[in-house]
């Protein structure tokens, strides 16, 4: 059974701002930025001050990697201006947990910040998930990998659909589809994917390749000749051709099989197909369409039986 959306209904895909009440917040407050994820419109009584050693990320948050620059760009912002924007937390047994902000507690601490404002809420998991969710795609925060495996949890853990995760992230079903295709990679080939070795682009072209030790010597070589997208795609079909010419190089004499199936067609009146193998060995199918042809046939070799 799907778990409970819990009423957050199509609220997700429009922001941060459709979880998070207004209440009695001036409405006449600007955003810094269009991508600014809202959090400031929350009222200034529910933001409360917590030590930033009580605080603690949430281990299954999708995003993961988190630039070193970056942080330290902001840790230096922080300690002239202070955390402007407060984190979103939930209260555990011990500590707080954040729900959406965990970036900027990184740099507070880095910053040499005691205490931090937070905004205490109660979620579900699966809110929680979201949330984390579309605060890092808003923010561009995750990498491709990152974004596919947070929508791969989405759909197992919670047994939503894609068109629900497309919905809520506010990304098409195909955006979605195409993601989670980059999860079929070899692991060392998703690595250079989050290393920006390769590209999202070059990483789909190499998913024709099924055998993962060839996959991850293209990749490399992708990157050490730093072939475009459309070079990999015309490298992949040149690939694909000489693989249909030498399975068919494989298989000699292979038109006196093509005659052994017609006749055997003609002979018990269905479809036979003949798939020979090396060693000369391989298999005969026989297809069937109801119970009585399947009894026809048994009879036909009967008789061949009876005749012997």
């Amino acid at each position: 059974m799907a778990v409970k959306k819990a009423g957050l209904g199509k609220g997700l895909g429009k922001g941060l701002d459709a979880l998070i009440p207004e209440s009695n917040a001036k409405k006449t407050a600007k955003p810094e930025t269009e991508k600014q994820v809202v959090v400031e419109k929350v009222v200034k009584k529910e933001e409360v001050m917590v030590k930033i050693s009580e605080i603690e990320p949430n281990r299954e948050q999708p995003r993961k990697n988190f630039d070193e620059d970056s942080l330290l760009e902001l840790a230096e912002s922080i300690k002239q201006f202070g955390v402007i924007q407060p984190l979103i937390v939930q209260k555990r047994e011990d500590y707080y947990e954040i729900i959406a902000g965990e970036r900027r507690w990184r740099a507070a601490k880095l910053a040499g910040l005691k205490e931090i404002p937070v905004i205490i809420k109660e979620y579900t998991e699966q809110e929680i998930v979201e949330i984390s969710l579309i605060e890092n795609i808003q923010r561009e925060n995750l990498n491709p990998i990152e974004e596919a495996q947070a929508f791969k949890r989405l759909l197992t853990e919670y047994e939503m659909k894609q068109d629900e995760v497309a919905e809520r992230v506010s990304k098409s079903r195909t955006a979605v589809t195409n993601s989670l295709r980059l999860l079929k990679l070899d692991e060392r080939v998703q690595q250079m994917v989050i290393d920006e070795m390769i590209t999202t682009g070059h990483a789909r072209a190499l998913l024709a390749v099924e055998d993962k030790e060839t996959q991850y010597a293209l990749a490399n070589r992708v990157f050490e000749e730093k072939l475009s997208v459309r070079e990999v795609e015309r490298l992949m079909q040149s690939l694909q051709k000489e693989k249909t010419e030498k399975k068919k190089e494989e298989i000699p004499n292979s038109f006196i099989y093509k005659d052994i199936e017609e006749k055997m067609k003609t002979i018990l009146g269905t479809k036979v197909s003949v798939n020979h193998k090396k060693n000369n060995k391989g298999k005969i199918e026989i297809e069937y369409y109801s119970n009585e042809e399947l009894e026809r046939i048994l009879e036909l070799f009967e008789m061949i039986q009876e005749r012997e």
